[in-house]
């Protein structure tokens, strides 16, 4: 039998629930249960009351106005920037591109750096466990120009092995887009010797951040990264806003991805001078109160101490790995030795979204379904997993709570 660990003495996991309003109402008449984390993080009231403090008393558009509103609006926004660099450890701020979210930023580096760097058989290199939105923008300029794609496998415990890796890179290869971790397995690939792998050979590599940047410390310098990219709304910032990091020598070999205001320095029907980076790739006027918001998030999590979240979901993790591996009617998928707060599982002969609606009406949120990685799926042979999902407000009382209720729900749909 396991012993309920008691929480970490450095994280006062009390107080930090209590910053989250949403963690107080119930759901089907039951205590809120949030193990969803992977698709999205829910907002403590200091991001919520910085969205409303924007509107009520402080928003006005950036940049191009002379009065004091405006002013102290553009300072806000380019101090959320400021923010991000610091937090990334990235080297300007001029590096720290604001989008929507991870999804624009591989367009993004697809459309602006892709379509103007690769030719027709070129090739890129994928791993088979990427998010959808880091395959479908690469086979967009596959059928626009003709590139070749590359997947890199992984083993049964979802894992990469570097030797694979070594063996998909040729002369052809123009760059590696891969995870950083997996959002369906949790998986932490060796990123630091694959960066350092495909530099050798000068290749460069885009790395999708959005599983591992709310969980763990990132240093895009010390990683060594090109580009770099994560989603505002799963670091406990608003949804609709989101951050491409991109190393200055990429920022030049890009042309800009949308056309509009913001991004221009002169226009004539002649020609069009534009702006310098990041404002180059930030067309139109941009989401200022998410931009700003995101940087109150970020104040938040490096006031607790992402070193401190990271150790407390990974025992979490531990814990709750352990507690269902008692249950013999359920497979882990995805077991690396080395993961975030990511649990994927089936069930012996109960498809998971039976499982995803039992647990709902116990309170419990989780994610069911193939978490936009079909590639993944079929290489394991299933068509979905449940998939419960660590933050830095869950605690070791909502597993024990979980796991009661994945076994009634076993037990009632057998």
């Amino acid at each position: 039998m396991l012993v309920t660990p008691k929480n970490n003495k450095n994280l006062d996991i009390d107080k930090i629930r209590k910053d989250f309003p949403i963690l107080k109402i119930k759901s089907n008449n039951k205590p809120l249960v949030f193990f969803d984390n992977g698709a999205s993080a829910q907002k403590p009231q200091i991001v919520l009351d910085k969205i409303n403090e924007i509107y009520k008393t402080k928003y006005a558009n950036i940049h191009r106005g002379i009065y004091d509103l405006s002013q102290k609006a553009t300072e806000a926004y380019e101090e959320s920037r400021k923010k991000i660099q610091k937090f990334l450890n990235a080297k300007s701020e001029k590096e720290i591109i604001f989008v929507r979210g991870a999804t624009e930023g591989i367009n993004l580096v697809a459309q602006a750096y892709g379509l103007n760097n690769f030719k027709k058989g070129d090739e890129i290199i994928l791993s088979q466990m990427e998010h959808h939105s880091n395959i479908v923008p690469w086979q967009l300029l596959k059928d626009r120009i003709g590139i070749k794609i590359n997947v890199l496998p992984i083993n049964k415990e979802g894992d990469i092995d570097l030797k694979n890796f070594k063996e998909l890179l040729t002369k052809k290869t123009k760059l590696v887009s891969i995870l950083h971790v997996s959002n369906a397995l949790g998986t932490i690939i060796p990123l630091k010797e694959l960066i350092s792998i495909s530099h050798k050979k000068k290749i460069p590599v885009l790395v999708d951040g959005c599983q591992s940047v709310p969980h763990m410390k990132v240093d895009v310098k010390n990683l060594d990264a090109d580009f770099y990219c994560f989603s505002g709304h799963k670091i406990y910032g608003p949804t609709g806003i989101g951050v491409l990091y991109c190393k200055k020598e990429f920022l030049d070999k890009m042309t800009p991805y949308q056309g509009g205001g913001e991004m221009i320095s002169e226009v004539s029907f002649k020609k069009t001078t534009y702006q310098e980076p990041p404002h180059k790739y930030e067309a139109g006027t941009p989401n200022i109160v998410g931009s700003i918001a995101l940087g109150t998030a970020v104040d938040y999590v490096t006031k607790i101490n992402i070193e401190k979240i990271y150790k407390h979901e990974q025992n979490l993790l531990k814990y709750a790995t352990n507690k269902i591996k008692l249950l013999n009617e359920v497979k882990i998928i995805g077991t690396s030795k080395n993961k975030t707060g990511i649990i994927s599982f089936i069930v012996k002969n109960i498809h998971p979204n039976d499982v995803g609606v039992i647990l709902d009406k116990q309170g419990i949120a989780v994610r069911t379904g193939h978490h936009c990685c079909q590639p993944l799926m079929q290489f394991y042979n299933i068509p979905a997993t449940v998939r419960a999902s660590f933050g830095l407000y869950n605690t070791f009382q909502e597993i024990d709570y979980f796991f009661d209720a994945l076994k009634n729900a076993i037990n009632l749909l057998r």
